[in-house]
């Protein structure tokens, strides 16, 4: 007796779509650092590249050593999706993103090998920085940049630590890094050659126009939400008529629902294994945003015609001034004081900016002059409180 019978074809699709989420999380693939990912994604090069072309008209480049999935600019609206520091997570500053060209230029100077000293790197990058007249000290700031810089280029797979490391060499000069660079990797960092442009905004106008369905796509695939109020009326058309086959191509192809609601669309992970800010979830500024949430919500009691104006544009939502954002903050941080990190209790400033920080990346809500707007998609959550009895203190989850 036999078992069922399982569709190849069906399983060919099942594997092209967990291709594309890694992809999706990790546009950069290495032999290296995810073997069994780039395996998969080598597999299904020919059918991944015809549909991130067609459904998002992203090129994909996949060697022997990587996989590189290049995608498009995203709409002024959408939320930011900087580079992080790996010590603190904390985003790159405009000074991190400097070092980080520079590094990438010198190691693409003439005569560079596949392998350099890391002293021999940043003789390179000061002289470049000096034909930019740009400053590059010795002090420890630099240091600390250039350091930043170059882990990225490590976690990305660019640059390998062959003997010695960055981080040694960040604290003390003295020490040695020997780099291995994956040149074939390097020269696709960026989507385009940027000696081609004059200034940085003709990278950008540049680029060809993408049709509607697709610039939705990329919208519905990159963003946590879209409000209709934000979306040109081509692809509001879109939405609108090709409902039902959008919807269709994102569960296909990418594992994500469409809810399309009065005030917008969104396009959310049923497994949550796609997002890269997991929402609500562990640390003390998701903990305090959540309960912000909630506490705001119950005070300020928004309709169906609640609207608050933000860049010039009416969106759904409802307007916290400063003042009841900060005394609700104020009280949360006095009640959690225990169990929150420690610096929210001392620095009132610091525990809004954080909060802000991360409901302006959720599209649960955006700062203005005259306090916070609170999305209605920041009803899909609802704060659970519970207690530790062995240590009487109140947790979340």
């Amino acid at each position: 007796m036999t078992g069922p019978r399982v569709s190849t074809a069906g399983l060919d699709a099942g594997e092209r779509r967990i291709a594309t989420r890694y992809l999706l999380s990790s546009p950069i693939l290495t032999a290296a650092r995810q073997p069994a990912e780039l395996d998969l994604v080598r597999r299904h090069a020919t059918a991944l590249k015809a549909m991130f072309a067609s459904q998002l008209g992203y090129p994909l480049i996949v060697e022997s050593s990587f996989a590189r999935l290049v995608k498009a600019p995203l709409p002024v609206s959408a939320p930011l999706r900087p580079a992080r520091r790996a010590t603190d997570d904390s985003p790159f500053t405009a000074a991190t993103y400097v070092h980080l060209a520079l590094v990438c230029a010198a190691l693409l100077a003439p005569g560079v090998s596949e392998q350099i000293l890391i002293s021999a790197l940043v003789d390179q990058i000061r002289a470049d920085a000096a034909e930019q007249s740009i400053t590059i000290t010795d002090g420890i700031s630099d240091r600390r940049q250039l350091v930043t810089a170059l882990k990225l280029l490590v976690t990305w797979g660019v640059v390998a630590e062959t003997d010695g490391s960055v981080a040694a060499w960040g604290e003390r000069r003295e020490d040695e890094a020997l780099l291995s660079i994956n040149r074939a990797l390097l020269i696709h960092l960026l989507p385009s050659p940027l000696h081609q442009f004059g200034t940085a905004e003709d990278t950008w106008s540049r680029l060809q126009p993408e049709p509607p369905r697709r610039r939705l796509r990329q919208r519905l695939v990159e963003n946590p939400a879209v409000f209709r109020a934000e979306l040109p009326d081509d692809e509001l058309d879109v939405l609108s008529r090709e409902r039902n086959d959008l919807a269709r191509h994102l569960d296909e192809n990418f594992g994500l629902v469409l809810e399309v609601r009065a005030e917008g669309a969104l396009a959310y992970d049923p497994s949550g294994a796609l997002t890269d800010l997991e929402f609500p979830g562990s640390g003390s500024a998701k903990q305090a945003a959540l309960l912000l949430l909630d506490e705001l919500a119950t005070a300020l009691q928004p309709s169906a015609d609640s609207a608050v104006l933000v860049d010039g544009i009416r969106l759904p939502g409802a307007l916290a001034p400063w003042a009841q954002v900060d005394a609700v903050l104020g009280a949360l941080a006095a009640r959690y004081r225990t169990v929150w990190k420690g610096a929210y209790g001392e620095s009132p400033e610091a525990l809004r900016g954080d909060v802000v920080d991360v409901l302006e990346a959720l599209c649960l809500g955006r700062p203005v002059d005259d306090g916070l707007a609170v999305f209605p998609f920041a009803a899909r959550y609802q704060p659970q409180v519970r207690t530790q009895s062995a240590t009487h203190q109140e947790i979340y989850r």
